[in-house]
């Protein structure tokens, strides 16, 4: 009897132990899964910019005085925030300062203005490395055909240099870039909304390039924010204090001294 709950006991804990080791090994697994999805390349223009999603880590190998293209989307109420770090060259292969800079583009390839941040630097001859940022405007959900408004749809991200020495062309470097989105809030929403997110291939028949990414949530329709919030929390304070000066203002009823008949 001793024997058999001895043996029990090492069943369960040999079947734990191997639960745990499966679990960990799942993980490990999804882990690499992950970095193995990370973009190891950039696209050369508009149309072959690589697809990347918010906060995922891109690299790309390229050669000084490539345009490089990468794709991301931000929805409705975002502000983003791209990051790009490029590696340069030994300092003994380089002949003079590089100026790099990052543009950002809307679905419609407006560029974009940066609020925040520094999209144009100078790195020196004996510099390592360059990092840009830029963070744009608050994506809205609806704007005049006029205006050049961030809308929400895919945005293109473009990393270039623009002030090289001819003798420093083709030199090979490493770009690495990632992008962040932020909520801004019920404070930047806006009436209306688009019919369709601005994406490439948007009203076609046509297949979509792959540069069309989407958040893995799907597109907002543009109607929803905290502001709706807001504005019941203020109907509810507002009935509350009808219902409190009614009661301060109507007073105690009819004297007793004046007569019925009046």
């Amino acid at each position: 009897m001793r024997t058999t709950r001895v043996a029990r006991r090492l069943a369960a804990v040999t079947g734990a132990a191997l639960l745990l080791l499966a679990g960990t090994a799942g993980t490990a697994l999804a882990d690499g899964d992950e970095q193995g999805d990370a973009p190891t390349e950039a696209g050369t223009s508009f149309r072959t910019a690589t697809a990347i999603r918010p906060d995922q880590d891109a690299t790309a190998e390229a050669s000084t005085g490539d345009y490089l293209y990468w794709a991301f989307p931000v929805d409705t109420g975002q502000r983003a925030t791209v990051h790009a770090t490029v590696k340069l060259p030994d300092a003994a292969a380089r002949h003079a300062a590089s100026t790099w800079q990052v543009d950002v583009y809307d679905g419609l390839r407006r560029r974009q203005a940066c609020r925040l941040g520094t999209p144009t630097r100078t790195a020196a001859q004996d510099a390592a490395s360059v990092s840009l940022s830029c963070t744009l405007r608050t994506v809205r959900a609806w704007s005049e055909q006029w205006a050049n408004d961030p809308l929400p749809g895919t945005y293109y991200l473009r990393l270039t240099v623009t002030d090289l020495k001819a003798d420093d062309l083709g030199l090979p470097v490493r770009a690495e870039t990632k992008v962040t989105t932020t909520d801004a809030g019920g404070a930047q929403a806006v009436d209306g909304s688009l019919g369709e997110p601005l994406v490439p291939g948007a009203g076609s028949d046509d297949r979509r390039p792959a540069a069309a990414t989407e958040p893995e949530d799907g597109w907002s329709g543009g109607w929803w924010s905290s502001r709706w919030l807001w504005t019941a929390a203020g109907g509810v304070l507002a009935a509350l204090a009808g219902v409190g000066g009614y009661a301060l203002t109507r007073g105690s009823g009819r004297p007793a001294r004046v007569p019925q008949g009046l």
